[in-house]
């Protein structure tokens, strides 16, 4: 498992083991929604890391982040989790699913790829990215929640592609005006979605939602 920026643009690729074996891999599939993608690799008895379940992850608890920044060898950094659910706009993909976990543990380019663990060794998230000036660490760093992670790739591996539901709604991309409330009796501070537009054939429609709802 590692970011699909990471094997993006590369015709061959090699995975080296912990024990310095190599292997030459393959791409099963990538999603640059998530920005993720599955290799496999010819080799038998590997260890894996356990998910744990990232809604269940706590702003202010101590997370590891493993990966291989600068060049360097496998390296261990630590921090907290500062903010979940964060969008960065860095996935340029029209559609880009961002919700990051948001850690002060150090990521450096290299980094990509690697684990977000917990102090029990369970896996949390995907090293991803950083929000830096310079292009290094400045003290946050950001990964991909495992549970985005698990539905993902098991997708990538049952079918090469990640079967994802859509509403098929459009929706005013500007605060609906004053009078549409008076108008039609809402209060201002509701919840929810003005439907503009119910696409033909969609989700939405099927289900009977309509202009105006």
């Amino acid at each position: 498992l590692t970011n699909n920026h990471v094997v993006d643009f590369a015709d061959e690729f090699e995975v080296t083991l912990h024990d310095n074996r190599e292997f030459k891999a393959k791409v099963i599939g990538t999603d640059p929604s998530t920005d993720l993608a599955v290799v496999k690799i010819d080799a038998k008895d590997l260890q894996f890391l356990t998910f744990a379940n990232s809604d269940n992850v706590q702003v202010g608890q101590w997370v590891l982040a493993v990966g291989y920044p600068l060049n360097l060898d496998v390296t261990v950094t630590a921090g907290i989790v500062s903010a979940k659910s964060r969008n960065i706009g860095i996935n340029k993909n029209e559609k880009a699913i961002e919700s990051f976990i948001q850690t002060d543990a150090a990521v450096n380019p290299g980094n990509s790829g690697g684990a977000l663990i917990n102090t029990t060794g369970e896996l949390i998230g995907i090293n991803s990215a950083i929000a830096s000036p310079t292009g290094s660490y400045a003290g946050y760093s950001y990964a991909i929640p495992v549970n985005i992670v698990k539905k993902t790739i098991a997708d990538l591996i049952k079918f090469g592609a990640v079967q994802r539901a859509y509403i098929g709604i459009q929706y005013p991309q500007e605060n609906v005006p004053d009078e549409y409330y008076e108008k039609n009796g809402l209060n201002k501070n509701s919840d929810g979605v003005l439907v503009m537009e119910a696409t033909d054939g969609g989700a939405a429609k099927e289900a009977g939602l309509k202009k105006g709802d």
